[in-house]
């Protein structure tokens, strides 16, 4: 990846425009993780979720990595710590039974030995809290956390609440640094979240980027534009969010789309092209409540 295929958080982190999500690659994570970095991909996003995540196994894709030469400054890590409700009862990596704070301090260490790191890059919040003061009690931890070096930045995930995003905000001492939420038309494509991210320099960060928007990719706009700079619709609109500032998450587990996904950079949209997408996307209704 080049220079300009990077972005820095406002807290001064660099990271690439797209990542490389691991959920779902169970026991071919290690193997696919290699595969991404060997291809091109300078971004990883995990979790400490044996439930949807091999965490040690992208800590052994990474190793073999680092055992070729790649030093480990040149790879962004992100992961996650999720609550009690998004783990598998049996399989949690943390005290259950521990305070809110000891079990994000204990979920951080796991993250470390297994992916084999004294750090992470960023540490994500994989989802609300129920109530305020147990959300702010965990966002407390993750200061710490991030206070101590131990992750360069912290962030939230699964946040569609704008409300909930703004009192996290104001109340934390350590802002959120980014937000990574499911892109669809669902949430009206996070809008005013979006809003919110650019008013604050908060990065935004897109997950099941492809699969939750079948009818936008199959769509005249971007089939037209497909059809003009000889690529993929797939590849014109993780371009068209590359170019808003969005980072997408690509997951494949087929080498083709990885390079297809990191080759995005070797084409530019004009921003009447970008525009147009856009509006396709305020076109898409959102579901029913």
């Amino acid at each position: 990846m080049n220079e300009n295929d990077y972005v820095t958080s406002a807290v001064g982190v660099r990271l690439p425009r797209i990542l490389y999500g691991t959920a779902w690659k169970e026991e071919r994570t290690a193997g696919l993780v290699e595969q991404a970095v060997t291809l091109g991909f300078r971004g990883i996003d995990t979790a400490c979720q044996p439930k949807h995540y091999n965490e040690a196994g992208v800590g052994e894709g990474l190793a073999r990595c680092f055992a070729k030469g790649l030093r480990r400054e040149d790879v962004y890590l992100q992961s996650k710590f999720t609550p009690l409700q998004g783990q598998d009862p049996e399989r949690v990596p943390y005290d259950p039974k521990a305070r809110l704070a000891d079990q994000v301090a204990q979920s951080f260490e796991t993250s470390l030995r297994n992916l084999r790191t004294d750090h992470l890059d960023g540490l994500v919040l994989h989802s609300p809290l129920a109530d305020e003061a147990s959300l702010m009690e965990v966002w407390g931890a993750l200061e710490a956390v991030c206070k101590s070096g131990g992750a360069r930045q912290i962030g939230i995930s699964n946040c569609y609440a704008l409300e909930t995003l703004t009192r996290l905000y104001d109340l934390a001492e350590v802002k959120p640094a980014l937000i990574q939420n499911r892109f669809y038309a669902d949430t009206g494509y996070d809008r005013e979240i979006r809003r919110f991210c650019r008013q604050k320099g908060l990065i935004y960060q897109s997950f099941w980027t492809l699969t939750a928007n079948p009818k936008v990719l199959a769509g005249e706009t971007l089939q037209n534009l497909a059809n003009k700079y000889a690529r993929s619709a797939a590849q014109v609109f993780y371009r068209y969010l590359t170019l808003t500032d969005i980072i997408p998450l690509s997951g494949t587990t087929r080498a083709q789309h990885m390079q297809d996904d990191l080759a995005i950079f070797d084409f530019e949209l004009t921003p009447a092209e970008c525009a147009s997408v856009g509006r396709l996307l305020d076109r898409e209704p959102a579901a029913a409540s």
